[in-house]
């Protein structure tokens, strides 16, 4: 940590928690409603190629309505809608139907705070702190959404891309050349494996989704951390389809999507990516 009192550094760290479990709170609102967003603009824009006339529906994004019960729609007043507490105080349930409320809410908002403490904690620097904190929140959100739908949102991909660019254009984390050919390799790889996979099997085993979650931590964690998240999420994602086929609680033939593995990867190369790689490449020399 920087060199400063330690009272300081302890309400440093305390805020930084604070405030991932706000961010936590938000991350909910963007895990449920973009991919709802989603469908209704491809809905639309289907429709208008179509010819066919649109229907206006209600407002509908990340800021309106405002949070509501999602069983009797009755909107959640503010002290009701206190991170982690208030759905440990109300024992999970709704104030006023009394319906169970999903763990996942406080789960999300504790692995947002938990994620912001440990990134405070571990990076001296503030602009990668909050660099880190920005990347941990996006993996998050990108993993649940396609762990519910099957759907890694451009909207999220793309800026987070562009962001690990820039951030990089300081040395935040990497130079901007290993950010730059992080991005191009992280693409390109996944696409060279859809491509051989479809040529083989006549199937699609990845989504473009892939490809761009990839692109984006290539641009956030450099090149060399690529391999490392390869076989991470590889690996990972082998185990737990293993797993769920041997229990049977999914189907072989069932898709499993691949970004949740990739975004664990991802947080496992911010956390100890340097330190793997510093001993793989001593290994090397060693050798």
């Amino acid at each position: 940590m920087i060199d400063v009192p330690a009272r300081l550094t302890a309400w440093y760290l305390v805020t930084a928690g604070i405030l991932g479990l706000v961010v936590g709170s938000f991350l909910n609102v963007v895990i449920y409603r973009l991919p709802r967003m989603l469908e209704t603009r491809w809905r639309r824009d289907c429709a208008e190629l179509g010819g066919a006339a649109t229907e206006t529906g209600p407002v509908f994004n990340l800021a309106y309505p405002g949070s509501h019960c999602p069983r009797c729609a009755h909107p959640i007043p503010p002290w009701a809608n206190v991170p982690v507490l208030s759905w440990m105080l109300l024992r999970g349930r709704c104030h006023f139907c009394h319906q169970a409320i999903s763990v996942r809410y406080p789960l999300v908002e504790l692995a947002a705070g938990i994620g912001a403490f440990l990134c405070a904690f571990g990076f001296d620097h503030p602009l990668q702190a909050i660099g880190a904190m920005v990347l941990v929140w996006m993996l998050i959100a990108l993993a649940l959404i396609d762990f519910d739908h099957q759907v890694l949102p451009d909207s999220i991909t793309l800026p987070g891309l562009w962001l690990g660019l820039v951030l990089n254009s300081f040395d935040t984390f990497v130079t901007l050349r290993s950010a730059l050919w992080g991005a191009i390799a992280g693409y390109l790889f996944l696409w060279a494996v859809y491509q051989a996979f479809r040529l083989l099997t006549g199937k699609e085993g990845l989504g473009y989704g892939d490809f761009k979650l990839l692109a984006l931590l290539g641009a956030w964690l450099g090149a060399m951390s690529l391999v490392l998240i390869i076989l991470a999420a590889s690996a990972i994602g082998a185990l737990t389809g293993i797993g769920l086929i041997a229990t049977g609680r999914h189907k072989r033939e069932e898709p499993l999507p691949f970004g949740p593995f990739l975004a664990g990867a991802g947080i496992l190369a911010l956390a100890f990516g340097p330190h793997l790689i510093a001993l793989w490449l001593t290994g090397l020399h060693a050798s």
